[in-house]
């Protein structure tokens, strides 16, 4: 699978691995705060906003930085010329 993201820019895909925990840990956790400790639900909302964009940024910046060390493979180039049906 590596090899089908090497030389690829990987913050999309780290974007997404973010937004995604984001979005269910921040359910979970606004959930708990409303049973637990009766938190508004403007508070909760505002907090689970958060969590996704923040979670957001730092897959896409993890995913950024990933990029330069998964550099693209050199193909092999075949001398041969091409087969004439």
């Amino acid at each position: 699978m590596m090899k089908k993201l090497r030389g690829r820019n990987l913050a999309h895909p780290g974007c997404l691995i973010g937004i995604t925990t984001g979005l269910t840990l921040g359910i979970v956790l606004a959930g708990f705060l409303a049973v637990a400790f009766n938190v508004a639900l403007n508070t909760l909302l505002i907090l689970w906003l958060g969590i996704t964009l923040v979670l957001g940024v730092i897959g896409w910046i993890i995913g950024d930085r990933l990029s330069s060390r998964f550099p693209a493979l050199e193909e092999a180039q075949s001398t041969d010329p091409p087969a004439v049906p």
